[in-house]
């Protein structure tokens, strides 16, 4: 039986998904540092905003939300589609320790009474995250669980991103020894994480397509093994990469897709003029393409959640509290 949201997190999530049939197609660009890095150098403040407003401006008349980050994407917030919801990041670019043993952080200064207040549907937050490091998963989760109890407070709802990464120091992401044991860290993170309290999943495809073509047998399992929707996100591959993950993610239980490199990443390092031009006749095809996939096989989100049931006087008890 679905549970009972909120007003707020239920609208939150109905403004950031496609009404027709309640799955999400959410255009991502909040990436920060490995954005800087793509940009050509010095990358200077005024460039990358605008970047942000040029793209969200043309791609959030058709996606069903926009996720931004606070430092180059609000000024993008404010000039894209009326009709597309907004999440904006909660988390500090990066993590603190080293590569075998990473900590996450918000981002200082700003909270999710700030997201509330500048008018933003949901959070994201992004944790790095490996079951087997079980004394800073342990951590991590107590860190997620305070983080969704405050956003919840406020009404808001959260997608939670969890990051995999290796526990044994030297191995890369993109190697076959971290390809074995992908599937199961991604899987097992989705199994415990999805019972934190967090309202949806952005999650990592499970395998990695250059060693396993194990696609379909694994999605099955993290849609089994995930409380709570989840989306797929793209990790920055290309779009002829991406397009079959989500249409097997979908077609396996996942609820839609919160992609952005997938879609746009071409487009930073051009001219003001070419970019427009790609935009229009390339990344907005792609996004419908992706979106199509969506509405046609993705589960809805309203299996899990249903809107709670009001009395006549819902309003005095509002809004809520642990």
């Amino acid at each position: 039986m679905p549970t009972e949201l909120t007003p707020g997190r239920y609208r939150g999530l109905k403004a950031s998904g496609l009404a027709e049939r309640d799955v999400f197609g959410i255009l991502a660009f909040d990436q920060r540092g490995s954005y800087r890095a793509m940009m050509p150098q010095p990358a200077e403040y005024a460039h990358l905003a605008q970047v942000k407003r040029e793209v969200s401006g043309v791609l959030s008349a058709a996606a069903s939300a926009v996720l931004l980050d606070p430092i180059y994407g609000l000024p993008a917030a404010m000039l894209m589609s009326g009709r597309a919801g907004l999440l904006l990041a909660l988390e500090k670019s990066g993590y603190r320790g080293d590569s075998s043993y990473r900590q996450s952080e918000l981002l200082p200064g700003w909270t999710a009474a700030k997201i509330r207040s500048v008018g933003a549907n949901a959070v994201k937050l992004m944790v790095y995250y490996n079951p087997q490091r079980e004394s800073l998963a342990a951590e991590t989760e107590r860190f997620i669980v305070e983080v969704v109890r405050d956003c919840h407070r406020l009404d808001l709802p959260v997608f939670l991103e969890p990051m995999s990464y290796s526990a044994r120091g030297g191995v890369p992401k993109n190697s076959p020894e971290f390809a074995r044991e992908r599937p199961e860290i991604v899987i097992e993170t989705a199994r415990r994480l999805s019972q934190t309290g967090a309202d949806a999943l952005k999650l990592e495809f499970p395998v990695d397509i250059e060693y396993d073509n194990n696609w379909r047998t694994s999605c099955l399992r993290l849609s089994q093994a995930c409380a709570v929707p989840w989306v797929l996100l793209s990790a920055g591959v290309d779009f002829e990469q991406f397009k079959p993950q989500l249409q097997i993610a979908c077609e396996c239980g996942a609820s839609g897709f919160l992609a952005g490199r997938a879609i746009w990443k071409e487009a930073v390092g051009m001219s003001t003029a070419a970019r427009a031009a790609f935009l229009r006749d390339t990344a907005l095809e792609r996004l419908r393409q992706l979106l199509d996939i969506a509405e046609r096989d993705a589960r809805p989100w309203t299996d899990f959640y249903q809107a709670q049931d009001f009395s006549e006087r819902w309003y005095e008890s509002y809004p809520p509290t642990d």
